[in-house]
Formats: C-alpha cells, sequence, structure tokens
C-alpha cells in the first residue's frame, strides 16, 4: 500500500483516501517550508546589530529592512498568488516560492549598503508571498473541520520554529564568521525543501475533507474533483466579485473582523517588539550576539512554540462545547501575557528576563491556529486560498509592513530624548515628549549605529550605551501594550461566532 493508499473501509466508514501517515508527511513538509520561511524572514532581528554597526544604520532602518520593504511586496502578491491557487496546482506554487524567497536570502549576505540590501528585502518578500495562502488551502483539504485548528497550528508551529532556529544559528554565524554568511547558509537549505515539495507531494481533491470519498476509491486518481462553473463574463470582474465574496465574509461578519482586527494588533506589536528584543538584550547585558541568539532563540522557541501548539488543540477541544472559545481562548491568553511581558523587559539581569519570558508565550501565541482555522471554516472551498491570502494582506501589510519601522521609530525618537534628559524615568510620561525631542545632542550623529565612535571618550561612550538600552526597553514596552488591545477585540469576536460559523456551514450545505 502506498502513501496514499487508503486503508481498508468499513461497511459504513468513510474511505479517506489519503493515509494518516501521508497527511502527517505532507503536514510536515508544510511546517519545515513554513520554518524556512521564518528564518529568512525574521533573521535580520537577531543579526540586526552587527548589519547596524557595520552599515551605520538607525532603528528605523533596521526596522524597515525587518517590515515594511519586506512586507510591501510580500502582501502585493500574495493575493494574485492565491488566486492562481484557486486555479492551479498549489503544491508547485509553493515549491517554486520556496526556491525563489531562499535564493534572495542568499543574496543579502552579498550586500554592501542599505540600498541592495533593502533590494533583496523586497526579493524575500516576493517568494514568501506564495507559501501560506496555498497551504493553508490545502490543509483545509487534507483536514476535515474537527481538525483544522489543530493542523493549522502545528503548520503554525512554523514561526516558533523559525525564530528559534533562525535566532540561535544566525547569532552564531554571525559571531564566528559574519552576519553575510549568516544570509547565505540560512538560504541554501531552502532549495532542498522546495524539491521534497516538489516530488513527495500531491494534490488533494478541492474540499476533499468535506466530501465522502466513493466506496470504492483507493486512491486519490480515482476521486472526482469538485466541479469549477465558468468564469461569467470578463475575467477580471469575475476576479472582482470572487473578491468582493470573500471580503465581504472576512470583514462584513462581526466576530470575524474583530478576529482579524485581533491578530493584526496582536501582529503589530509582536513584529514590533520582536524585531529589537535581541538589540536589548545585547546593549542591557552586554552580551555577544551568538550568546544572543541563543536566548532569544531558544527562550522565544519553547514558550511561543508551546503556546501555538496548544492554541490549536485545545480552541479544537473547548469548540466542541462552544464555537466562541476560538475567540474568548486568544481573548484570556492576551490578557495574561501582556503584564508578564512588561515584568519580564524590566528586570535586571538577563537570567531573571530569560527565566520570565518563558511563560507569556504561552498564554500569547493561542490566538493564531484558531484565527486561521475559523477564517478557513467561514468560506467556500475554492475560495480558501484567497481568505487565507486577503487576511494576510491586511494583517501583514500593517503588522509586519508597520510593526518594526513603528518600533524603531519609538526607539529613535526615545533615544533622542533620553540622551539628553537621562535622569528622566517614565515611559508614560515621555510619550508626551515624541514630537517634541530636540535638545543639546543629537543621538543619531553622537551614537551612530547607536555606539560611540571609536574615538569618544568613556563618557560619551557610556552614554550612548545607556541611551540604547534605555529606549530599546521603552520601545519594546510600548509595542507588547498591542496585546491588551487585541485581546479586547477577540473578545468582541465571540459574540456571534457561534452563529456565523453555523451559517457558513449550512452555506456550503454540510450538515
Amino acid at each position: 500500500m502506498d502513501a496514499t493508499t487508503a486503508p481498508s473501509a468499513t461497511s459504513a466508514g468513510r474511505k479517506p483516501v489519503f493515509s494518516e501517515g501521508y497527511k502527517r508527511l505532507v503536514l510536515s513538509l508544510l511546517l519545515a517550508a513554513y520554518t524556512f520561511n521564518f528564518i529568512d524572514r525574521t533573521i535580520i532581528a537577531t543579526i540586526g546589530p552587527k548589519i547596524r554597526e557595520d552599515l551605520g544604520l538607525t532603528s528605523t532602518q533596521i526596522g524597515l529592512l525587518g517590515g515594511l520593504y519586506f512586507a510591501l511586496l510580500y502582501t502585493t502578491l500574495g493575493v494574485p498568488l492565491a488566486r492562481l491557487a484557486e486555479r492551479k496546482s498549489r503544491v508547485n506554487i509553493i515549491s517554486a516560492a520556496v526556491l525563489i524567497w531562499s535564493g534572495f536570502t542568499a543574496l543579502c549576505g552579498t550586500a554592501g549598503s542599505f540600498a541592495v540590501l533593502a533590494a533583496y528585502r523586497f526579493g524575500v518578500g516576493i517568494g514568501e508571498a506564495g507559501l501560506s495562502p496555498p497551504s493553508h488551502s490545502l490543509i483545509s483539504d487534507y483536514f476535515e473541520p474537527k481538525k483544522r485548528a489543530s493542523a493549522l497550528g502545528v503548520y503554525s508551529f512554523g514561526i516558533p520554529l523559525g525564530t528559534m532556529f533562525g535566532a540561535v544559528a544566525g547569532g552564531w554565524i554571525a559571531q564566528n564568521f559574519s552576519w553575510r554568511m549568516a544570509f547565505i547558509l540560512v538560504g541554501l537549505p531552502g532549495v532542498l525543501i522546495a524539491a521534497l515539495v516538489k516530488f513527495l507531494m500531491r494534490e488533494p481533491p478541492r474540499g476533499h475533507s468535506e466530501l465522502e470519498a466513493p466506496e470504492t476509491a483507493r486512491n486519490i486518481d480515482e476521486l472526482t474533483p469538485v466541479a469549477v462553473e465558468a468564469p461569467k463574463g470578463h475575467w477580471l470582474a469575475e476576479e472582482m466579485r470572487e473578491m468582493a465574496a470573500v471580503s465581504k465574509v472576512l470583514f462584513g461578519s462581526w466576530p470575524v473582523l474583530n478576529m482579524i482586527l485581533g491578530v493584526t494588533l496582536c501582529s503589530f506589536g509582536a513584529y514590533g517588539a520582536g524585531q529589537f528584543v535581541p538589540q536589548y538584550f545585547r546593549s542591557a547585558f552586554h552580551l555577544d550576539i551568538a550568546t544572543v541568539g541563543l536566548i532569544t532563540g531558544l527562550v522565544g522557541g519553547i514558550s511561543t512554540g508551546l503556546g501555538t501548539l496548544v492554541g490549536g488543540f485545545l480552541t479544537d477541544r473547548l469548540s466542541k462545547r462552544s464555537p466562541a472559545w476560538y475567540s474568548l481562548t486568544p481573548a484570556i491568553g492576551l490578557t495574561i501575557a501582556t503584564p508578564i511581558y512588561i515584568y519580564a523587559y524590566t528586570r535586571p539581569t538577563w537570567q531573571a528576563a530569560a527565566l520570565v519570558l518563558l511563560i507569556p508565550g504561552l498564554f500569547h501565541y493561542t490566538y493564531l491556529a484558531p484565527t486561521f482555522g475559523v477564517v478557513q471554516n467561514m468560506v467556500e472551498v475554492r475560495r480558501r486560498a484567497t481568505a487565507a491570502a486577503l487576511m494576510l494582506f491586511f494583517l501583514n501589510l500593517i503588522a509586519l509592513g508597520g510593526g518594526p519601522p513603528f518600533t524603531g521609530w519609538l526607539i529613535d525618537q526615545f533615544a533622542q530624548f533620553d540622551i539628553n534628559h537621562p535622569a528622566v524615568q517614565g515611559v508614560v510620561g515621555k510619550l508626551a515628549h515624541l514630537f517634541d525631542v530636540g535638545g543639546a545632542l543629537n543621538a543619531v550623529k553622537a551614537c551612530p549605529g547607536g555606539v560611540a565612535p571609536k574615538t569618544a571618550d568613556a563618557a560619551a561612550k557610556a552614554l550612548c550605551s545607556a541611551t540604547l538600552t534605555q529606549s530599546t526597553r521603552e520601545g519594546i514596552l510600548v509595542s507588547v501594550c498591542f496585546y491588551l488591545w487585541a485581546g479586547f477585540h477577540y473578545l468582541l469576536g465571540a459574540f456571534g461566532l457561534t452563529k456565523a460559523l453555523a451559517d457558513a456551514r449550512a452555506a456550503r450545505g454540510e450538515a
């Protein structure tokens, strides 16, 4: 019996066509692709201090490289690639996407200026646009609704895995070789992942997990694909109608809209704060970049990884009582996580900070799987890649595109105030001075790249070091407060969610 052959059917049972082992293989390959997606996307956070010092960049520029310059094409191309995935092979699209973004990641290691590095980051965004929408659609066709949030939770586990491996490996390579070599070495393995996806994954029929396979079907080739209606009128008009229909589901439904606002605000804070956590540990505790990568990678990977998996499996279980738990679980988790993050980033030692940071991710990252699951469960089978792409377009353009630059800008503004008023304490009070940050010293000129010039005296070096530490901490603290705002929207999303999901099932003709 080959990988896609079904086990024997019972007299009343459904023949699954794909074995459980094969579905686990597919999910593992998609998890591997998403892991490298996040390695290549977020490694710049870990090696950013080295790039900043080497090229003399500001926190805002590092934020642009990690956020907006990646997100622009990533979000823009995500929707047309998703529409292509509704009609063409999702497996082929994913394989090509992995190959493209891996190549551009490796090219980042050859950049000699901010402009060239920015151009290559645009290229990384082009490739990564082709992964998640078709992956969400594939997972929904392989896994039935009652297991979908769990499967999407396993796929989303690529976020903490990629962040962890990118931080640990990127920090070690940058410390022992160079930040350029870090880009090259984490980019090249994507070629192997692309080949494995291409040659080991099969394209399932659309809506396969919702439909009963014929009793005689023993493999994928014996299934009849879901019929596709011929386009009505001009293709562009048809595309606009499809986009409008999916947008109505996502943004015209109160509970789904609030869940999307929740995931967007939460990601805005997470991308923004996460971009500068390595910079904070490096400047606050005077650690080398390899140690910083090891600490932030392992702590973040363990905490957020467990939270991501718990979010999927827990909400699938709780949803049997009420689907409202798909939204209530993130609301509760984010509310608990926020004060723990604030406490962690105000600890006096890296050991204490790292120990506390093991806790909040368990609650924080419960939001991913249920949100993705609800979006997939709300739309028709031929609109799932489009739904994922529209959600990610809205989420990433605002969160990934805006979060890191916003936090970087905050840090630069706080730095300008702090360098001229080093004795003033209190983040809330300083927020009033963000647009009034004049002073005798210019933080960018006095501390290029966040550090004093080599010819500066000891007092100037100490002032630059203290300013970078203080301003980075303050920028991170403001960013994590977005989690509370996100939690409020998840709470609002719980109202009406049960009915919305029931109506969506009825519209698809499901029991």
